[in-house]
């Protein structure tokens, strides 16, 4: 995990309690005698995320429509601090401002990138019902965030970058299964993972646009390197996260064919390895 992540030690329950009264109902001892949640009990998730946001990151309004995506707070806060490394390499960088693509209901990388680091941000997505939760979850943070509304699959940047925009980095976490039946295959090898027998759930919530696209993830992120090279002017690092390492080799060749700078930031939480591609254009 960053050194600079706040979420190196096991989650303070207490803390997050007395933080988050309705957190209390979801606690339980695991199997060690210590508390914990049941990771495979959406509510539980979100009572914890909002916990999480609370007290470390000052969010006081935040929630989900029913079957929205619950992301892991720790991860996504490392994906932001190694873009702050990343975008710590150029001094004359003085007042960032960053354009998450697909940024879903949570709209967590916006929140987290301005209550960490004072960044300014835009989310797009495609999804009406998950703008409109972006929308109100970014309220209480209208002066550093805005929430855009994406108008065709097929483009990921068209109509989101407008004439005069730049942005120092963009950031995303794209659909990275193939198919519906490929999501709901790793879903269940999750929960085999937390020795549950909870009622199914799809990866504690999620949209189709959220969790899977034709071609899963590695075509999705050579569609945006194509795309990115129209507007190599308006941004300075282009940044995917890529889940699976063995789509890599495909993603460099197409960097390579658009003679783009590239690199591949490595980032562990606990157990857990992902990884992001981060690629500029120098004239």
């Amino acid at each position: 995990m960053h050194p600079k992540n706040l979420h190196h030690a096991p989650y303070d329950f207490q803390t997050l309690k007395n933080c988050f009264e309705p957190l209390v109902e979801f606690i339980i001892l695991n199997k060690f005698n210590v508390e914990s949640i049941d990771f495979s009990n959406p509510d539980a998730v979100l009572a914890l995320n909002k916990a999480l946001l609370k007290h470390h990151y000052k969010v006081h309004s935040w929630s989900l429509p029913k079957g929205y995506l619950c992301p892991p707070i720790p991860g996504r806060a490392d994906y932001i601090h190694h873009i702050a490394d990343l975008l710590s390499s150029d001094p004359t960088i003085k007042k960032v401002k960053g354009l998450d693509i697909g940024t879903g209901a949570n709209c967590i990388y916006p929140i987290l990138a301005t209550q960490i680091y004072g960044w300014h941000m835009i989310g797009s997505d495609i999804d009406l019902t998950a703008i409109s939760a972006a929308q109100q979850n970014a309220a209480e943070f209208k002066e550093h965030i805005q929430i855009r509304a994406q108008e065709s699959n097929a483009d990921i940047f068209n109509g989101i970058i407008k004439e005069g925009d730049y942005f120092d980095f963009t950031i995303c976490n794209p659909p990275f299964h193939a198919s519906e039946k490929e999501a709901y295959a790793g879903t269940r090898r999750k929960l085999k993972n937390l020795h549950t027998h909870a009622d199914f759930k799809l990866n504690f919530g999620g949209q189709a646009n959220e969790l899977w696209c034709n071609g899963g993830e590695a075509l999705f992120i050579k569609r945006m390197i194509k795309q990115s090279l129209l507007f190599k002017k308006q941004v300075g690092w282009f940044t995917c996260l890529v889940s699976k390492s063995e789509n890599l080799p495909k993603i460099h060749k197409q960097l390579r064919k658009a003679n783009a700078h590239y690199k591949t930031v490595e980032m562990e939480q606990g157990n857990k390895k992902s990884r992001f591609i981060a690629w500029q254009f120098i004239a």
